[in-house]
């Protein structure tokens, strides 16, 4: 893996997570009836820095094995839920739609578990490094549907 591959991967997860990050938890958010389990939000920023950095040390990974079978794909399909990432933020923080946002989480999420499986075929490190966002996003998505249920009166209000 080189340094310079590194550091496009990074540049890359961070700018998604700026991209995401302009929608951020607002007056609307705090409103929000949040069930007990909800983490508190100063958990978020630590756990997505950690969860963009080994998601960009994998696509390393596998960028430097961009010969083996399926990269091609895996990489794609990352770079995919980079975008579907960003969106998930927009339509759930910035737009006030709980509702597209979880429609939109799990087509998401299908698509973070298949990049996982194939970042993992091509080498088990990067597998592994994955393996996390695939729990917290799955945990995310659980979170975004019960938050929508227990706050149908705040769908789409600013």
């Amino acid at each position: 893996m080189s340094l310079t591959a590194l550091a496009v991967w990074l540049g890359l997860c961070f700018a998604t997570a700026a991209i995401g990050g302009r929608a951020r938890p607002d007056a609307w958010y705090r409103s929000l009836n949040k069930p007990s389990w909800n983490p508190p939000d100063w958990v978020f920023a630590p756990v997505w820095t950690l969860l963009f950095v080994m998601m960009a040390v994998a696509a390393a990974i596998v960028w430097s094995r961009r010969g083996a079978s399926g990269a091609g794909i895996a990489i794609a399909l990352f770079v995919l839920q980079l975008v579907m990432n960003a969106t998930w933020s927009w339509l759930f923080f910035g737009f006030h739609r709980p509702d597209l946002a979880f429609y939109e989480v799990i087509p998401f999420w299908v698509t973070i578990l298949v990049t996982t499986i194939l970042f993992w075929r091509i080498s088990p490190l990067a597998g592994k490094l994955m393996a996390p966002y695939v729990v917290w996003v799955g945990f995310a998505s659980y979170l975004n549907f019960v938050l929508w249920r227990m706050n149908p009166y705040a769908v789409g209000k600013p």
